[in-house]
């Protein structure tokens, strides 16, 4: 039987280290291996729900270049480009963890963060849920939230881009 506390145990010692995986098997033939990279998923795997791309909002008019839902690999409906205007430089909130993310504290609460939300360095954007502990993931950069890219109570997955936030907002 394995003991799930061992893994979290794991998951922490990864965390902490420089080390990309770890991977342990015993004499039994049970193999655990816990990666801070993405991997392909495997034939036993349940496919993954796709991310939904939310537009920008008319404020947004000025992005350039067309956005690409990384689930589909298609382009995503882009605002106009305006030739006087640059392109703005949009900050991205990656998710640190695999998990399921949490757009709000409990189910009907208003949500942390929204699109045209004014926030602050160090303010709670979302909760991941990773093996039972709720992590709050706060935002590394001021602005005005642009886009929301994940979708309550649906998984996330490491490195994946959760919000986008315009510093110059």
């Amino acid at each position: 039987m394995l003991d799930l506390r061992y893994v979290k145990k794991l998951v922490e010692m990864l965390d902490q280290s420089s080390l990309d995986a770890i991977e342990i098997s015993t004499e039994k033939g049970l193999k655990i291996r816990v990666s801070k990279a993405v991997s392909a998923p495997t034939p036993a795997m349940a496919p993954m729900p796709t991310t939904v791309v939310v537009p920008a909002p008319a404020i947004a008019a000025d992005v350039q270049s067309p956005r690409v839902s990384p689930a589909a690999g298609m382009p995503a409906m882009a605002a106009p480009a305006s030739d006087a205007a640059p392109a703005v430089a949009l900050a991205e909130v990656k998710s640190p963890m695999v998990g399921t993310f949490y757009a709000a504290a409990e189910p009907g609460a208003k949500p942390f963060a929204s699109v045209g939300m004014r926030v602050s360095k160090g303010q709670v954007l979302c909760i991941i849920e990773a093996m039972k502990i709720m992590n709050e993931i706060e935002s590394d950069h001021a602005g005005v939230i642009r886009e929301v890219l994940a979708t309550d109570a649906h998984p996330v997955e490491y490195g994946q881009v959760m919000f986008r936030i315009d510093p110059n907002g």
